[in-house]
């Protein structure tokens, strides 16, 4: 059971109500600035463990306090999704027109990419995205190990749960912060394209994500339109495909790829500042 909790945690992460929201932000951690992979790593942890702080919260909520009136709450969630959609369009076509992500003092506000607080919200906004297509397998596994009386299990399947959906968020944003630093090391003319293409793909994602809100609103007043919309139709072929890369890989592979990812950049960033000393005493 504690595998299969892992397993589905992964399978959420490419859920087809909320996945277009994982390109959404590797395209916020791309705009942001790196200095070494060492720092990206770190960067892309801290916001990877927040994030996912923040989507199993909003399911946990549901799940243990909100299900008695699911059915009331449910109708208005894809409101939530349209507004959140427009909100990351706008900030892509800021940031595909040259703009910049807003750095504020610590005494006003938290800057977007490197705060904690931003990158739950974040998550709960994929979260409230998701609880569509993915709250009903968390149900199954997760609460009903709570309800039925074992709370240490229940809990257990939780953090596998969260450990699942953070496996394949953490993977894709180490790997996405590395590139970006490669990238840019290698061609410093990159500096100014980088941010803007972060900023395309986020105006894409943040315009699929409203387009799906209404789509589900549209839904709930005619069940006839279900699987007919072209561009939902287009995005879940290429949801199917990215959930069935991920149950071919399973746990153990990302598993290896986050340690591979996470590791190397760490070690190596640790050994250089050795490495100088020793070349500065010769």
């Amino acid at each position: 059971m504690l595998l299969l909790a892992l397993t589905a945690g992964m399978m959420g992460a490419v859920n087809p109500c909320g996945f277009a929201l994982l390109p959404a932000y590797l395209s916020v951690l791309i705009s942001a600035e790196s200095r070494s992979p060492g720092r990206a790593v770190l960067r892309a942890l801290r916001c990877t463990a927040a994030l996912t702080a923040g989507y199993v919260l909003v399911f946990g909520a549901f799940g243990l306090l909100l299900t008695p009136i699911a059915a009331e709450i449910q109708p208005r969630l894809p409101w939530v999704t349209v507004a959140f959609g427009l909100a990351l369009a706008g900030l892509g076509a800021w940031l595909a027109l040259g703009g910049s992500l807003p750095a504020f003092s610590a005494v006003r506000a938290p800057r977007l990419t490197g705060s904690t607080r931003s990158m739950v919200a974040f998550g709960m906004a994929y979260a409230i995205a998701s609880l569509g297509c993915a709250a009903g397998p968390f149900l199954a596994l997760v609460v009903s190990g709570l309800r039925a009386g074992s709370i240490g299990e229940g809990l257990l399947r939780y953090v596998c749960y969260a450990a699942g959906m953070g496996l394949v968020v953490g993977v894709t944003a180490v790997a996405v912060a590395l590139l970006r630093v490669s990238l840019v090391t290698r061609a410093r003319r990159l500096l100014a394209v980088v941010p803007r293409a972060g900023g395309a793909i986020l105006v894409l994602s943040g315009l699929y994500v409203a387009y799906y809100g209404w789509y589900e609103l549209r839904l709930t007043r005619d069940l006839r339109l279900a699987g007919r919309d072209p561009v939902v139709a287009a995005a879940e072929g290429v949801q199917r495909w990215l959930a069935g890369v991920v149950d071919t890989a399973g746990p153990l592979t990302f598993a290896l790829l986050f340690a591979v990812l996470v590791l190397g950049p760490l070690i190596f960033g640790l050994r250089r500042p050795g490495i100088r000393r020793r070349a500065g005493t010769r």
